[in-house]
């Protein structure tokens, strides 16, 4: 574990860790130090449990979970934690991850998941910002910045777009 870690980034698989570290990336990018590991809710469930119930004590306060196929994973980290839980559903090689979404989003009640679109990792990484932001001020701000920021460069496009035409806007992307 990285030592002050505020997030937590597990997935099931190896083969998860392109979608995965969008989120590392982002948090990087907000200067928010985080761990990130392997652990299978099926393969591995006494490390998964392990790790989801140590979360709290070693001062993680959101953890993100990324998952294909049967995706239990965010689940049963948030079956043994208090923390927020923040699912990510990875495409896997069948249903185009709709079975991730559909068992990373079906939880049942008093075990919630917050739940982000398919391969969603950057998102998953901005939920966790927000909540960290709700008790960090300094982070809300570089969170309004960034905001700002994707408020410009999208006005900027929609004027190219509108000044060249779809056509040569396509060529030049």
């Amino acid at each position: 574990m990285k030592k002050d870690a505020k997030v937590g980034i597990v997935m099931g698989s190896d083969s998860d860790l392109l979608v995965m570290a969008e989120s590392a990336t982002l948090l990087e990018e907000f200067g928010i130090l985080y761990e990130i590991t392997v652990a299978s809710a099926h393969r591995t469930p006494l490390l998964v449990h392990k790790y989801a119930s140590q979360a709290l004590l070693k001062g993680l306060k959101v953890i993100i979970a990324g998952a294909g196929g049967s995706a239990h994973l965010a689940g049963v980290i948030a079956s043994f934690t208090t923390l927020p839980v923040i699912g990510i559903p990875i495409k896997a090689k069948t249903l185009d991850g709709l079975d991730s979404l559909l068992s990373t989003v079906g939880m049942p009640s008093g075990v919630p998941v917050a739940t982000v679109g398919i391969n969603g990792a950057k998102n998953a990484a901005l939920l966790a910002i927000q909540i960290l932001a709700t008790s960090d001020k300094n982070l809300e701000k570089k969170l309004i910045a960034y905001k700002e920021k994707m408020n410009v460069e999208i006005k900027s496009k929609g004027e190219k777009l509108s000044k060249v035409g779809y056509k040569k806007y396509l060529e030049n992307k």
